[in-house]
């Protein structure tokens, strides 16, 4: 076999070279397209022993990966069905039923609007700004009254539970306290304090504070007595076993009062914006009601609804983070 010039075998580089770099262009902008058979495209490259031909990757294969990449809304919904599950199945089913009771007819428009009416009121609300208004109006009463309620049930939960003299003296008042429903306050807090932003936190607060006290007081008691000989035996002060040893061991406890505790503030504030309030998503309901617009009752408690899932998520997050050290054991 003759011996080929250098010159030809440069130059047949840089062909080969340039004609897989069209190639590859013209099938990112769209311009090419393999044979339908698939091979894998070949090149010629000439060497000093002859011509051989060798394989280039498969570029279409390549391409039909990146087609194949799933969207963001499809990874999302993939998200939301693996993480809620069965969760999502019974609220389905329930808007099923609604979408076919307003198909048919099973129960008039006064009484069960369709979805699709309730939807048209969001979007309205959504629009023209007022849900946001009513929607940060109730965020900013109950955020109000979580602070202070939560605030003073950590602290008396705590006294109560480092001591017992003080545990004797307060916990018959307390549970007294704690026996009278909520909206049963409201007649005496009225004529207190009247009916303005005061009611609505003090009512809030107060429903918040009975469960986080319970909580606390509970979740500090049931500390094992053998995580609290840890502190003494590295001599621990006390502040240092409160912040290192007992708060961590009571996080379970002490959440499951702080999330029992913003749920119930959440909906004593909307029954009280209900009955004395001239905003908030309470009193939407209520307006909704007075004009036989059923469509905007079932919209305000859909986002009521909602803002409380979102709530009671916030604060298992903040547990979960807080007990990481129970994980890495």
């Amino acid at each position: 076999m003759a011996r080929i010039p250098p010159q030809l075998l440069t130059q047949s580089l840089q062909s080969s070279a340039a004609l897989a770099a069209d190639q590859h262009a013209a099938l990112l902008l769209g311009g090419y397209h393999p044979t339908p058979t698939g091979d894998a495209l070949m090149q010629e490259t000439i060497t000093e022993a002859g011509v051989v031909r060798a394989r280039i990757p498969a570029l279409d294969n390549l391409a039909a990966k990146d087609h194949q990449q799933p969207s963001a809304v499809y990874r999302l919904a993939i998200f939301v069905v693996t993480r809620l599950g069965p969760g999502l199945i019974l609220p389905l089913v329930l808007l099923a039923v609604w979408q076919l009771s307003a198909t048919y007819g099973w129960l008039p428009d006064q009484i069960l609007p369709a979805p699709a009416l309730v939807l048209d009121v969001l979007q309205e609300r959504i629009s023209d700004g007022s849900l946001w208004d009513d929607t940060s109006i109730s965020l900013l009463r109950v955020l109000r009254g979580f602070t202070l309620g939560a605030g003073i049930g950590l602290a008396l939960g705590g006294a109560l539970a480092a001591s017992p003299r003080l545990h004797d003296y307060l916990n018959p008042l307390f549970l007294a306290v704690s026996q009278v429903p909520i909206l049963g306050w409201v007649p005496l807090l009225i004529l207190v304090i009247g009916i303005d932003e005061g009611l609505k936190n003090s009512l809030v607060a107060l429903s918040v504070f009975i469960p986080v006290t319970l909580g606390t007081f509970q979740g500090i008691r049931d500390v094992p007595f053998a995580y609290r000989e840890v502190g003494q035996v590295l001599t621990f002060s006390r502040l240092q076993s409160l912040t290192t040893i007992i708060l961590p061991a009571a996080v379970p406890a002490i959440f499951t009062g702080l999330r029992e505790g913003l749920s119930n503030g959440w909906q004593t504030l909307v029954a009280v914006e209900l009955l004395a309030s001239t905003e908030g998503l309470g009193f939407q309901m209520a307006y909704g009601r007075q004009l036989f617009q059923l469509e905007l009752v079932i919209a305000a408690m859909l986002v009521i609804g909602l803002i409380g899932f979102l709530f009671d998520f916030l604060l298992g997050r903040i547990e979960t983070h807080l007990q990481r050290w129970q994980v890495a054991a």
